[in-house]
């Protein structure tokens, strides 16, 4: 085995959030290890589309020049396509833009954008290890040791160890592993199954974006960069298996669940069809998920989660990829102003700060109280990531003991009681989901 490398902070995972997470951290003095296990560029199963309350993060991040030269059109209207049914209406301007500047929201492969994040971080002085896999994680002392694997998933190269005090899981939320932070996969019926595509030569309006529905499923497309249209969407399970067997018997060989998926795309919505019709595609089909919606942990065994594997919102929405930078960067900046030597103590400590603070009855006075506990030299201790995995623990616990949905308000509300404290403690946080 090689000898370790040691590194303030290891991100596993080089998407949206594990880049502006690592970006972040590296900004700041601290060493970061990057592990990607896909070499780039490479294509993702993602809508593509960034709404333009993301300017001033992409501007933080530095890419928001390449992100303006690249992307394609503003996306000025927004649309419906069902059946045989298609309505428009124009896209509300982002009230967070000045008027003189970008007010819309565009498109960007994710070839594209996850390349420049991951340059960006390269030049902010993070170490990158690509393709790589992380294969295990394990407590080292006062570190956790990260063993890493070059090359495919069964390859017998050597491996490398890792270590930092650290840890961020970026990994997503769709593929099964032997980390602590992956999750196990059971397949069911009524799972939602995503796909994407690109094409060129597609008649869809530059400017518009359209919802589409189809029995089973639902989607979106959009014009991204290089005139690509972006077309994604997801089906049920069920629906999938349905569909390639009646597809199969009617052709007598067997039919790939993306042609299953196209084809069923193109019978049932005219909107899409219409859009199509002069198209051809762009690159194979990919395939990926099941979808896996829901607010999960966000700090469990000495790993932080940002990204899909942190929460995960249905696709419908058009926010993943805001979702993604906005939580690996929020965190990203707040720990990178503790000292890497104190990640645990300190992490401890902000803990049961915080606990005292969303618990009381009043968020203020609680959290005068808990500043009033802290140690005089960390009392202004500007890491908060802790801080919201504690909130998020207390309102999933309550979810648990609420089989009847209260318990999703409360967790909105133990949410919003944290925010409030952070604002008393430290000021109004940059960004805030």
């Amino acid at each position: 085995m090689r000898p370790a490398s040691t590194h303030d902070a290891i991100v596993i995972g080089a998407g949206p959030a594990g880049t502006s997470a690592a970006l972040a951290l590296a900004r700041r003095g601290w060493t970061v290890a990057i592990v990607e296990k896909s070499a780039f560029p490479r294509r993702k199963v993602c809508g593509e589309y960034i709404s333009a309350s993301n300017l001033a993060l992409l501007e933080r991040l530095e890419i928001v020049d390449a992100w303006r030269a690249e992307a394609g059109p503003e996306i000025r209207r927004i649309g419906f396509f069902s059946g045989d049914t298609s309505v428009e209406a124009p896209m509300p301007r982002a009230k967070s833009v000045p008027a003189t500047g970008d007010g819309f929201g565009r498109a960007l492969g994710r070839d594209v954008l996850d390349s420049l994040l991951l340059d960006a971080a390269r030049s902010a002085g993070a170490d990158v290890f690509q393709p790589c896999r992380a294969v295990a994680i394990e407590r080292n002392g006062v570190c956790q040791a990260v063993r890493i694997q070059a090359g495919a998933r069964n390859s017998r190269d050597e491996a490398t160890i890792l270590r930092a005090p650290v840890i961020v899981a970026a990994h997503g939320s769709w593929e099964p592993g032997p980390l602590p932070s992956q999750l196990g996969k059971k397949g069911h019926p009524s799972d939602l199954l995503g796909f994407k595509a690109h094409f060129s030569g597609s008649t869809l309006p530059p400017d518009l974006m359209p919802l589409l529905t189809f029995p089973g499923g639902y989607g979106g497309m959009v014009l991204a960069d290089h005139g690509r249209m972006s077309l994604s969407c997801c089906i049920r399970r069920d629906m999938l298996a349905r569909l390639r067997g009646n597809l199969a018997r009617k052709h007598g060989g067997q039919v790939s669940a993306a042609e299953a998926v196209e084809h069923h795309l193109r019978a049932t919505c005219e909107g899409a069809r219409k859009a199509l019709e002069e198209a051809s595609l762009d690159g194979p089909w990919l395939a990926a998920g099941p979808i896996r919606p829901g607010i999960r942990t966000g700090y469990d065994g000495d790993i932080f989660r940002v990204g899909n594997i942190a929460g995960e919102s249905h696709p419908i929405i058009a926010e993943g990829i805001s979702m993604a930078l906005q939580s690996g960067w929020l965190p990203g900046t707040r720990r990178g102003r503790m000292w890497a030597g104190e990640t645990r103590s300190g992490r401890q400590t902000l803990r049961g700060g915080l606990e005292r603070i969303i618990l009381d009855p009043c968020p203020r006075c609680g959290s005068h109280r808990a500043h009033r506990h802290w140690p005089r030299r960390r009392r202004h201790d500007e890491s908060c990531c802790p801080q919201f995995s504690a909130s998020v623990d207390h309102g999933r616990a309550a979810q648990r003991q609420d089989e009847s949905g209260a318990g999703f308000w409360l967790t909105e509300r133990v949410a919003r009681r944290a925010r409030m404290a952070l604002w008393n403690i430290q000021g109004q946080p940059e960004f805030v989901m």
